[in-house]
């Protein structure tokens, strides 16, 4: 009988019937002296032998097994969002493991009285990425019931009963088989489909958004420099590479998420680093001010509160990778990069997916008891940005909703009353041509443009870039809105943080008198008269009094 029918009776009921003697036989599956990969026997000829025996076989009639239960106790796959049970490893799958855990010597067969010897002084599968060893935290999960009830739970799985072949569930399991194909090597890996684009991946995986994500449908390439992004794959885009961009189905280095790479920015920079796309991201956590997403490992969790608790910034806090699109949008809409990401909205409640882009900043700089605080001591005190934007406070620049200063006329076109910002466009990487972004700034507190705070700064265009980038230098020192700009920021050389707070001023401790245009005094240069008196009185349109000691002199009831 030749080896193709020999081969083809050992499949009969258990795999698929292929043109094995094309494929087995050429493969690194044939272990027979006639083998092609680098691990073979001495001199033994049975190609079928190595897994099959027609006679007193290990297990069931199909597939006539030749080799032993390794019959050791595995370590599992776990993670935090998962919603499938694996069990120990059961059906097709503790077959495949009686070679690739690496336990039982690879010619060690029912069949033989002795050992099947190895060239090359082989025992056991060497170590290497076929060998998954007895830790399996790091691999797919497998021997799990996959049913209509695990798919509705999850959300993000295909319903089993429009899964169909080549992908096989095993008794309703999912398998070593139910990706790899033993007999057939016709698309790398055994698998059996194609990877490519993740076609493999989709057939049960369903992730939000995924379809239209950059991750996706990015064309993008490899430049060759710095460090392969796909070293265990034949593809050469972002598309074709997809899941694989980050994932890794075996012997991953980051095991809770089967990622790529244990440190979770690392799956991300090494795309994102001017090498595969076309911005840099990367080298802006170079920058003195930054959200330094190398000082945390491990610490972000998908299953986190929405309201952080234990402070830590990764990439994922801010971007959905399975979402990420292009796509610009107007404040305070999400952008496309942004989407499908958790929030906390105006009220405090955690929403998903975030709708504006202040509900993802809020997650850390709102409620959480590890808020960075502000950097200037002001006389009212208040670092939860969320009571800061609110929309019911005396003043506020407009994040949340349109400010309440129905006449600004320093509004730099097409800016006006009624407009409304992101934080991104305060907080962001500085730099003529630096991607969007809070990623990292040479400015204090990651603004866009440089920002004094220094009492005595000498007025200049760029020492107040930040706020002329909106409101009109001429018309601020022209004191077309108070009268005593020019005074204060050109003769005094007082720094507008210095009377404005730049956020706004909770409801809960401001008032409408004594804190409309964000008038909220630095404590450091700002002090009460010799009567104690320490406020600004509001008295109408491009009117007011204020009682204060400042740069050494007494204003009491000082009125414009």
């Amino acid at each position: 009988m030749n080896v193709t029918r020999i081969i083809s009776i050992m499949a009969i009921g258990f795999f698929p019937l292929v043109m094995l003697s094309q494929t087995l036989v050429h493969s690194k599956h044939n272990l027979s002296v006639s083998g092609t990969g680098t691990i073979r026997a001495s001199s033994e000829t049975e190609i079928c032998i190595f897994c099959h025996t027609p006679h007193s076989s290990n297990g069931p009639v199909a597939p006539l097994w030749n080799r032993k239960d390794p019959g050791v106790v595995y370590t599992l796959y776990n993670s935090s969002t998962i919603d499938a049970v694996p069990g120990q490893p059961d059906g097709s799958s503790v077959l495949c493991l009686s070679c690739h855990d690496g336990t039982i010597a690879l010619g060690n067969v029912k069949s033989r009285a002795t050992d099947i010897e190895f060239a090359a002084g082989v025992t056991t599968m060497p170590p290497g990425h076929a060998n998954l060893t007895t830790d399996l935290s790091d691999d797919h999960p497998v021997s799990f019931v996959y049913d209509p009830a695990l798919a509705a739970k999850d959300g993000q799985l295909t319903d089993p009963s429009t899964i169909t072949k080549p992908v096989i569930l095993e008794n309703g399991k999912v398998q070593c088989v139910s990706c790899h194909d033993p007999h057939s090597d016709l698309f790398n890996n055994f698998l059996v489909a194609t990877n490519q684009g993740s076609d493999l991946c989709i057939r049960c995986h369903d992730m939000n958004n995924w379809r239209t994500s950059s991750h996706n449908v990015s064309p993008a390439e490899w430049n060759g420099n710095g460090t392969d992004p796909w070293p265990h794959t034949p593809y050469t885009t972002v598309l074709d590479n997809a899941c694989e961009n980050c994932h890794k189905p075996h012997s991953a280095e980051g095991k809770s998420r089967l990622l790529n790479y244990l440190s979770e920015e690392n799956n991300c920079l090494v795309c994102h680093n001017g090498n595969v796309a076309h911005t840099d991201i990367q080298s802006q956590f170079n920058k003195t001010y930054r959200h330094n997403v190398f000082n945390y490992n491990m610490q972000h969790d998908p299953a986190e509160d929405a309201v952080v608790q234990t402070m830590h910034v990764e990439c994922q806090d801010c971007h959905n990778p399975h979402s990420v699109r292009k796509g610009n949008t107007t404040a305070p809409d999400i952008k496309g990069f942004q989407t499908n990401v958790e929030g906390v909205n105006s009220a405090g409640t955690p929403v998903y997916p975030a709708q504006y882009e202040y509900e993802i900043c809020f997650r850390c700089h709102a409620d959480s008891p590890g808020k960075p605080g502000s950097p200037t001591t002001r006389q009212i005190e208040q670092n939860n940005v969320r009571l800061e934007f609110d929309v019911n406070n005396p003043s506020f620049h407009p994040v949340e909703g349109p400010g309440k200063n129905s006449n600004s006329p320093s509004l730099i076109s097409p800016l006006t009353e009624s407009s409304m910002i992101y934080c991104t466009d305060c907080h962001s990487s500085d730099g003529v041509h630096a991607p969007k972004g809070p990623h990292g700034s040479n400015y204090p507190s990651l603004l866009k443009y440089r920002y004094e705070t220094t009492d005595y700064t000498p007025e200049s265009e760029l020492a107040y870039e930040l706020c002329y980038s909106c409101h009109d230098r001429n018309s601020i020192l022209n004191d077309e809105s108070f009268k005593y700009h020019y005074l204060h920021i050109k003769g005094e050389d007082t720094p507008c943080n210095v009377c404005h707070d730049p956020h706004g001023i909770s409801n809960t401790q401001g008032s409408a008198t004594n804190n409309s245009h964000l008038i909220n005094f630095d404590r450091d240069v700002v002090e009460p008269n010799m009567r104690g008196e320490l406020y600004f009185e509001d008295r109408g349109t491009f009117r007011g009094n204020c009682s204060l000691k400042c740069h050494g002199k007494q204003h009491r009831n000082k009125f414009y």
